[in-house]
């Protein structure tokens, strides 16, 4: 929980990470590209004194995710949102048995989503049956641009990727978080491309499509997308650092997605460890639209909470103390 002013906010981080990019871990060239291009964004758009130095970033363990996002962060609940990248890293990227163990300790503070990829096809989808129920999973994150063979990339509309969704919903896996931002070496642009996800929400009304990133970017196509389909969300991970770096930009994005979208569908995320949440935390509650940015409506408290962490709080069903509410309740 946060508290200035006389408010308090309960913290949902909704994309937080685990992941080992180690030397030992990397499988090719590739792998060293991977954790390189999120170690410049960490670099460019941090502050100076929320740096890390480049061995720790690689591999940071269970124990410095702990303090720095419920210690130090002011978070109450996190939400591990995975990416395997099987072809870049010998065992992973994202580390699904140390991320579920910490889970499975502090089930209180932490929520496991785990990914599949529709390329596996049958075999892939009774993994994924399997996977539910070792994980009692409630979410899932996809990883679009992800290679596989000679594939470098699928579209959540492919025939394969509907009856992974139907089994989802079938399964009661009602949140599809999706990597639909910005470009990481060395991964095609293409692949991160928002377009597909309106024909799989139109298609799958019942799920949550939370769209990692907003889409920059491609904010613009987002939001058209967003405005017509009630069950796509923002999730500001990326986003939410230019609060630091590019601070009118960031109120573009904001101002944006509140004026297309609303207050309830728009997720807190630090993306940790690409950033961690303390700062963004703080920032983000002092944060106000500029002044002479008159085409967006100033921002209030009753949406900022919503946005650190009611909003994700109803689409997971994790429990708000008294008081941490708003007047009216988010929608789901």
């Amino acid at each position: 929980m946060y508290s200035k002013d006389g408010e308090n906010y309960f913290i949902v981080d909704a994309h937080v990470a685990l992941w080992d990019a180690r030397p030992e871990n990397q499988l090719n060239i590739h792998g060293k590209q991977f954790i390189d291009c999120f170690y410049d964004y960490h670099r460019n758009l941090s502050p100076a004194s929320e740096l890390w130095p480049y061995e720790e970033y690689l591999y940071y363990g269970g124990e410095r995710l702990m303090k720095d996002l419920f210690v130090d962060g002011y978070v109450d609940h996190a939400i591990f949102q995975p990416a395997r990248l099987g072809a870049f890293y010998r065992n992973g990227f994202g580390q699904t048995e140390e991320a579920f163990a910490l889970t499975r300790r502090h089930p209180d503070k932490l929520t496991y989503n785990h990914s599949w990829d529709p390329r596996y096809e049958q075999k892939g989808l009774d993994r994924l049956r399997r996977d539910a129920e070792r994980f009692q999973l409630k979410g899932v994150k996809l990883y679009t641009a992800e290679w596989k063979g000679d594939s470098r990339g699928y579209k959540l509309d492919d025939p394969w990727t509907y009856r992974y969704l139907e089994v989802c919903q079938e399964l009661g896996i009602t949140n599809i978080h999706i990597h639909k931002g910005p470009t990481i070496r060395p991964l095609d642009r293409d692949a991160f491309d928002v377009a597909d996800v309106d024909k799989a929400a139109t298609r799958f009304p019942e799920l949550n499509f939370v769209v990692e990133h907003c889409g920059l970017p491609r904010l613009e196509d987002f939001c058209w997308i967003a405005t017509q389909e009630p069950n796509v969300h923002a999730g500001l991970a990326v986003a939410m650092p230019f609060i630091h770096s590019r601070p009118r930009y960031f109120a573009q994005i904001i101002g944006e997605l509140l004026y297309w979208l609303d207050e309830d569908r728009i997720q807190f995320s630090s993306d940790y460890a690409l950033w961690t949440p303390r700062w963004l935390v703080e920032r983000f509650v002092d944060f106000q639209i500029p002044a002479d940015m008159t085409e967006y409506e100033p921002i209030t408290v009753a949406q900022k909470k919503k946005i650190l962490g009611l909003n994700a709080a109803a689409l997971y069903g994790i429990e708000v103390p008294a008081g941490l509410g708003v007047a009216e309740p988010a929608v789901a």
